[in-house]
């Protein structure tokens, strides 16, 4: 792997992790120092990697210039019990300009994409989402994007990329890979109405607060789906992730976003992960350094328990269920190792099946012959 855009950890904060127990999750890891570089082995799992960026950050200058403190809270948390490797490759600097480091950013990504790591990335603005997405321009394939986040995003697409317009970006610039995109979190009063609309009219999926807080188990098979996760802290309340400028009142509890996590973790599909708008001059006692610390604890532990269930190997290992709508019929799929559910829709165009994720209340909805929102939207796209 070339490392030619990442700089070591700082020292002194290697010094402190070095100081910690054994049984720590700093002394599990391999670091990128100025002395030796991580050995990128079959083993390894997780890559770490820092991005300071801000110069694209809307209200929230300085994000992204100081990750010591999350580097020291994360690994000082104790390893899970978990077989997963992980690596921490340093800090990509900002670059002569923003589309400096975004190459940077997205060559590396696209580097260990290539050896089968996932990326965790923190940042920084959430303008590096942009970036995430193009590194998977030479992939040659199709992309599901996830944001957490309490905004679609979507401000002046005429505008030079920031954070509050690079789903536009995304959705409107060649090559255009992305097949998915789905929200989860927004609140509707940060939102304009044709914005909502636009979602709905390109088959996207969003999901309000308030809609995930009744039930956080809706959001399983929308992660079990995705490549790429993007949080913004925003989506967080703000005293429970006060170092964002543009944090709120309202927004998902710490252990909601741990959950989420887990769930994006426990995914087969997710590729990498990011969490932006990190603002360490407004992180009261390192409450938001804690909580960014245990959400990638989180996401580790999910990395760790994966099933690798899909793509299927074979169809033994599920029971499959067969439901008639009208001249219709759905083919559902339940794991017997994980309870899971997938649902089959026939691809008129390549004449195969495609299995997208579902949940129970997508099987019983059918049953009661009402075909499922996810079932109906893929089909369009499709």
């Amino acid at each position: 792997m070339d490392f030619t855009y990442l700089q070591p950890v700082e020292t002194a904060v290697l010094e402190e992790i070095a100081s910690f127990k054994t049984e720590k999750l700093g002394n599990n890891v391999s670091f990128h120092t100025d002395k030796t570089l991580p050995e990128i082995t079959s083993s390894v799992k997780i890559a770490i990697l820092t991005v300071s960026e801000d110069r694209n950050a809307v209200n929230n200058q300085d994000t992204g210039t100081n990750f010591n403190e999350v580097r020291k809270e994360l690994y000082n948390l104790y390893k899970g019990n978990w077989n997963t490797d992980v690596i921490d490759l340093g800090t990509i600097k900002k670059g002569n300009s923003v589309k400096d480091t975004n190459f940077a950013l997205s060559e590396t990504i696209y580097s260990l994409l290539k050896l089968n790591i996932i990326p965790i990335i923190l940042g920084g603005s959430q303008a590096l989402t942009y970036a995430m997405y193009r590194a998977f321009d030479k992939l040659e394939q199709m992309v599901n994007l996830v944001a957490i986040d309490n905004k679609f995003d979507l401000d002046d697409m005429d505008a030079p990329l920031n954070s509050r317009n690079y789903l536009s970006k995304i959705i409107m610039n060649e090559p255009n890979n992305l097949f998915n995109f789905s929200n989860i979190g927004y609140q509707t009063f940060f939102n304009a109405q044709n914005e909502i609309d636009l979602l709905d009219k390109l088959y996207f999926d969003s999901y309000r607060l308030g809609t995930v807080n009744k039930d956080l188990t809706v959001v399983e098979p929308i992660l079990r789906d995705a490549d790429i996760v993007s949080t913004d802290l925003s989506a967080i309340k703000l005293n429970e992730a006060p170092a964002n400028n543009n944090a709120t009142p309202n927004g998902f509890y710490g252990e909601e976003m741990c959950a989420i996590l887990r769930y994006a973790g426990l995914s087969d599909k997710v590729k990498t992960l990011g969490i932006f708008e990190y603002n360490h001059l407004l992180d009261n006692r390192k409450q938001t350094a804690q909580l960014i610390a245990q959400m990638i604890w989180y996401f580790i532990e999910g990395v760790n328990y994966r099933t690798n269930e899909y793509p299927f190997q074979s169809k033994k290992n599920y029971l499959k269920y067969i439901v008639p709508i009208d001249d219709d019929v759905i083919n559902f799929y339940k794991s017997n190792l994980s309870d899971r559910w997938w649902m089959e829709i026939a691809n008129n165009i390549t004449k195969k099946e495609t299995l997208i994720p579902c949940s129970y209340q997508d099987y019983l909805e059918a049953n009661n012959q009402n075909i499922p929102e996810r079932w109906w939207k893929t089909l369009r796209k499709l």
